[in-house]
This record gives C-alpha cells, sequence and structure tokens, in this order.
C-alpha cells in the first residue's frame, strides 16, 4: 500500500512551495501591486507553508521593464520591501529561466541577498545550460531546484540521460513538471517512480509542478506524495498560466502535518483573489485547456483563446487537432 493511504499520520520531510506570485504572474502579466505581496507573504508564514516564490529572474534586455510588473524581474530590494529582514521560517524562492535570464549579473550572492532558493526551469535540450546555472547558483550559496518542464512530450531515455547528468550537478532538488496538464495519475505514478530511483541513487529530493488542464492538479500532486515525492508546488486558488495549478488551500487540507493552516488561506482568497477576478483576471480549468490536455500540447493556443473571447470550441478543437 501507498504511503498516502497513512492519512492518519504524516511525513516531516514534505516541503510545501508556494508559486502564486511565480506562476500566477503570467496570467497578469506580474503587476501585483505591494498589498496583495505583502499579505500573501505574512499568509503563507500563518499558514505554515515552507517556500514562497516570488517571480522570475527576467532579463531586463530581453523583457521590457515598462510592460511587466517588477515580479518578472525579482530585483533583491523589492523583495526586502516586502521581507525586511525574513525573520521567520518561511524561505524565499525565485526562479530563473534557461535563456530568459542573465543569471552570471543578476543573481548575486546569497550573503546580499533575502532570496534562499534559486528554481532553475529548463527543457531537456538545455540541460548543460541549466547545470551551469546550477553550479553558478551553488557556488553564490543557494539552495537550488531544477524543473524539468514538459515532461510528459519527452522521451524516456532522455528524461534518463537528464537525471543522471542533474544527479552528478549540485542541485538540491529535481522537480517533476506537467506543464501541459497531460498526465494521468497512473502515469505520473511511473514518472515519479523513475524520479525517485534518480534521486535515491544520487541523494536528491524530489518535487512535484502540476497544472489543471484535466483537473488533476490536485489528484497528481497527492498521487506524487504517496510515490515518494517530497517538495509540493501549488497556489491560491489554484491561480496560474492557463488552466491554472494545484490548489494550496485542497492541498494543505490534504496534508495532516500540523504545521500547515487552511484557514489562513481561505481568509487570503476571500479578500485579495477574488478581487483579482472581479478586475478581469482571467485563469482556471475550461474546455479549451481540456483540449491541449488531452492534445499533450503546449497551451499557448488555448490561452490565445481565452483572450480572444472565443466561445467556438468545437472550432477551437478541430484547429488543434490538425496541428498534431
Amino acid at each position: 500500500m501507498k504511503e498516502i493511504s497513512k492519512l492518519m499520520s504524516y511525513r516531516e520531510s514534505i516541503k510545501v512551495l508556494d508559486a502564486t506570485i511565480r506562476d500566477g504572474g503570467l496570467v497578469n502579466d506580474f503587476f501585483f501591486d505591494d498589498d496583495f505581496v505583502r499579505s500573501l507573504y505574512e499568509t503563507n508564514i500563518k499558514s505554515g507553508v515552507d517556500y514562497m516564490e516570488f517571480g522570475y529572474k527576467g532579463d531586463k534586455e530581453m523583457f521590457d521593464p515598462d510592460k511587466f510588473g517588477k515580479w518578472k524581474f525579482c530585483d533583491d530590494d523589492d523583495i526586502r520591501d516586502i521581507v525586511g529582514d525574513n525573520n521567520t521560517d518561511l524561505k524565499i524562492a525565485v526562479m530563473a529561466d534557461v535563456g530568459r535570464c542573465n543569471y552570471k549579473q543578476d543573481i548575486r550572492p546569497r550573503s546580499e541577498s533575502p532570496v534562499d532558493l534559486i528554481r532553475v526551469a529548463t527543457y531537456l535540450n538545455q540541460i548543460p545550460t541549466a547545470v551551469d546555472m546550477i553550479h553558478d547558483a551553488k557556488n553564490k550559496g543557494y539552495e537550488v531546484s531544477c524543473n524539468i518542464m514538459a515532461i510528459s512530450s519527452a522521451q524516456e531515455g532522455d528524461v534518463r540521460a537528464a537525471l543522471d547528468i542533474l544527479g552528478h550537478s549540485e542541485v538540491d532538488v529535481i522537480y517533476i513538471v506537467d506543464s501541459f496538464g497531460a498526465l494521468y495519475p497512473e502515469q505520473l505514478q511511473r514518472v515519479a517512480a523513475l524520479y525517485t530511483e534518480f534521486g535515491e541513487k544520487y541523494n536528491k529530493k524530489i518535487g512535484i509542478h502540476a497544472h489543471n488542464n484535466q483537473q488533476l492538479a490536485f489528484a497528481n500532486t497527492i498521487e506524487a506524495v504517496g510515490d515518494g515525492v517530497d517538495w509540493l508546488d501549488a497556489t491560491y486558488a489554484a491561480m496560474g498560466r492557463g488552466a491554472g495549478n494545484c490548489a494550496m488551500e485542497l492541498l494543505l487540507g490534504f496534508l495532516k502535518n500540523p504545521k500547515y493552516k487552511v484557514f489562513p488561506v481561505i481568509k487570503f482568497i476571500e479578500k485579495h483573489i477574488n478581487k483579482l477576478r472581479e478586475q478581469g483576471v482571467v485563469w482556471g480549468y475550461d474546455l479549451q485547456y481540456l483540449m491541449t490536455g488531452l492534445l499533450n500540447q503546449h497551451p499557448r493556443t488555448a490561452i490565445s483563446f481565452t483572450k480572444e473571447g472565443r466561445k467556438d470550441y468545437a472550432e477551437f478543437y478541430k484547429e488543434i487537432v490538425a496541428m498534431d
């Protein structure tokens, strides 16, 4: 029987990471005001969340700062304005996307930064650069994770090769990322077995970042828990790109560790997330995201469909089937 069946207990090694600002920022171009971010920070502390991801370390030569909110770039001073000295148990994370950041310049030494964890995001064909980024961040004193994106479209042999390379690197955590929301729990079980095989071999922790195209982000996340995955990503009200992510309120409600508390999350959603929806910020499960998930496609076409206000679902399905 899986460990997930032991619902009367909990696993001390589990870590929960809030990705609301980073993944949620993809639906509003990171234009969160300081009150929202500060309140989220305080709520994460009250809820017992282990890590809070503030956003990306985007390259300002590549991305126009006038077109994005500041959490696209996560300058240390902006983070410090929110967290001060962060004399709490909550750790601070940022994501560095391979090919979209100037990591040697923009990621300062840990001793000069309020950030604790650098999350390197990579596709399989970018693994050598990801390893260099991991080495750079570790040399600067950070904890480091690596998110291998679009895993549902990858060949197992390529994944094995990448996991072996990462196993030899200094990375602390390797993430399963269901970028397209295409995996089912039974498939996730096999993927988790593969990742934990390498995690045990090289003494690395394994994490999961799930998308909700088929309304399985929560199911896949708790499947991963039962399969030995320790690091769990979630967002408040499932806020995230396209169909969104595993909902924090669901995850904390499932985990039995008494340090996690759901009520502060509910209060934050009521006060802050609902306001975003009223302002017209859109995310969450819908038919167009189901379709791209079923077809194991990147949701960019469904995102465009949503932004254009289209409702011709059948025509959209014919369009994307023709792309396969």
